[in-house]
């Protein structure tokens, strides 16, 4: 299986989480000939990773005026070489004018792992994929601020406490999690969990125990496994 074919990535593909939502949306970008790039939160510069770069208030008018693909498309920047994102109505009626429209839809300040917030993600209604991500790094971490984002809202969706060990069950109970992976999700969107920074054999062991704990919780179309230290990023899927 291909990497674009197994995280389903056509339509309005929305990556929430921590530990990979950029690496997987550039990946992705880097191998699907009309793809556009946004966000309905905040991402940082876009500039050296898509072809063509706009800041604007009328997205389908750029991404319609560009001649070079992937596109990448905000509403504007509120700090240096940071940029705000468009509201999930916004985003939804670009659907028509990619192959894919790739939606980081929340922020983890460069963590490993997380659990969304009270008002996040925001997910377009027309949502056809979410990618809720996870890095396999976090498991042996302890459950502090250092390596999660959020740990507070882990410790809520789990039965650790600040400062326990995170297990693979733990990222598993997380990811399925209506609370969790799975939050805000539309009824009609697939849901493929995405286990990143698989770079080794010890980490593909703990990435397929998390695989089995995801799928003994939450009804899921599969779960990929990937690390972007190989020319191709998709490690397998279970």
């Amino acid at each position: 299986m291909e990497f674009r074919d197994a995280l389903a990535a056509d339509g309005v593909v929305v990556i929430v989480g921590a530990g990979g939502k950029k690496t997987t949306a550039f990946a992705l970008a880097d191998r699907i000939p009309r793809a556009v790039v946004t966000t309905t939160t905040r991402v940082p510069d876009l500039t050296e990773r898509v072809s063509t770069f706009r800041v604007t208030d009328d997205p389908r008018a750029a991404i319609e005026a560009a001649a070079d693909f992937p596109v990448g498309v905000v509403a504007g920047e509120y700090r240096p070489g940071h940029y705000q994102g468009y509201d999930p109505d916004t985003v939804a009626g670009l659907r028509d004018l990619a192959d894919a429209v790739l939606v980081k839809a929340d922020g983890a300040r460069g963590r490993e792992f997380k659990a969304p917030k009270e008002g996040e993600p925001p997910i377009p209604a027309n949502t056809d994929t979410v990618l809720p991500v996870a890095s396999t790094a976090v498991v042996g971490d302890p459950l502090t601020d250092e390596s999660v984002h959020r740990p507070e809202r882990v410790a809520a969706l789990t039965d650790l406490e600040t400062g326990d060990t995170i297990e693979p069950e733990h990222v598993a109970a997380v990811l399925a999690h209506p609370d969790g992976g799975l939050k805000n999700v539309p009824a009609d969107a697939t849901v493929i969990p995405v286990l990143n920074k698989v770079d080794d054999q010890e980490r593909r062991d703990i990435a397929e125990e998390i695989a089995s704990g995801v799928h003994e919780r939450a009804d899921v179309a599969r779960v990929a496994l990937t690390s972007h230290v190989r020319d191709d990023p998709l490690v397998g899927v279970r």
